[in-house]
């Protein structure tokens, strides 16, 4: 796919529909892909593998001040944030012309070395067996596929594009655990426990705001963490509870307009479940207003903005509240 998507973006060069394209690129290794920009001079460094996890919906936020038209490519789940950002007028459509790119899931390369496999080298995948060949350089380990997917993938959304101009590939969904499982147990612990289990991975945070970095729902021009004249704008935590309040606060700014995308996640170097905090608010959501998604369709009001008189009482929503994660 990788071949026929760079021969496709370079017609559509020579079309005049855009001179740049957003996609993923080759890191200091094989397997740490990231976010870039291309041309017609390095389309060739363009990759589109089993590594390429990066939601790179954000990254057209920076773009669209000028005048210029790109493309940017685009899985199922990317999507949503695409549509998110743009019924928030942080996109233009007008602007981008979008290429879905087919999904079968994205490979976690933590996971593989949590198996205890180092200095890998190469990865081959069997597409009609579902296993994945590691090799590294203290020999070869054979694994399934569907154990080694990034957590988000686990709970994939569908093969469905929201949005786009074409696409390119097949897409397959790869869920294979309950979307909630993980907030239902959070639920059913005791307030202590809950408290204790969030206050012992909060506690690993480093401030490195990578998640604020990544998160397509995290695109206010200055955010409150940056601004000296809040007086939360320290990196480092001054107290225990700081580093708390930091992903809570953030959790709150984002209810109702995360897509659950799992790059807060994905990118976090302390391996925080930070995702389920998003999740939980959508599950209340879901539970108290019914069943929403955001960045389904454009232009769509979230519960948490918009008023039916469908709505539940105050008096609920107060009932409920034992419940938090």
């Amino acid at each position: 796919m990788q071949r026929e998507l760079i021969n496709r973006i370079r017609a559509l060069m020579d079309e005049g529909v855009a001179c740049r394209v957003l996609g993923w690129k080759n890191g200091e290794f094989f397997f740490d892909v990231e976010p870039a920009f291309f041309d017609a001079e390095n389309l060739e460094e363009l990759v589109c593998n089993s590594f390429c996890g990066p939601n790179l919906s954000k990254y057209l936020i920076q773009e669209m001040s000028g005048d210029e038209k790109l493309i940017a490519l685009m899985k199922p789940c990317d999507s949503y944030s695409f549509n998110q950002l743009c019924t928030e007028h942080r996109i233009d459509r007008d602007k981008v012309y979008v290429i879905g790119v087919g999904c079968r899931g994205k490979i976690d390369i933590d996971k593989i070395s949590g198996f205890g496999l180092s200095g890998i080298t190469a990865i081959e995948e069997d597409e009609a067996g579902g296993v994945v060949t590691v090799h590294t350089l203290y020999g070869t380990e054979i694994m399934l596929r569907k154990n080694i997917l990034l957590d988000k993938c686990m709970a994939c959304k569908g093969k469905e594009h929201r949005v786009a101009d074409e696409i390119i590939g097949e897409s397959e969904d790869t869920a294979s655990v309950e979307r909630f499982d993980m907030v239902k147990r959070l639920e059913a612990m005791s307030e202590a426990e809950r408290f204790a289990f969030w206050r012992g991975e909060l506690s690993k945070c480093i401030r490195c705001n990578a998640c604020r970095n990544v998160c397509p729902a995290c695109s206010c021009v200055k955010c409150v963490f940056d601004n000296p004249d809040t007086g939360v704008q320290n990196k480092a935590a001054a107290d225990s509870f700081e580093e708390n309040m930091f992903h809570i606060i953030r959790a709150f700014h984002v209810a109702g307009r995360c897509t659950d995308c799992g790059e807060c996640s994905r990118v976090c170097p302390q391996g925080i479940p930070l995702h389920l905090l998003n999740r939980k608010f959508i599950s209340d959501i879901d539970a108290l207003y019914g069943d929403y998604q955001a960045g389904e369709s454009v232009d769509q009001r979230h519960p948490l903005i918009d008023y039916t008189q469908g709505d539940c009482e105050p008096s609920i929503v107060r009932e409920r509240g034992g419940a938090n994660a």
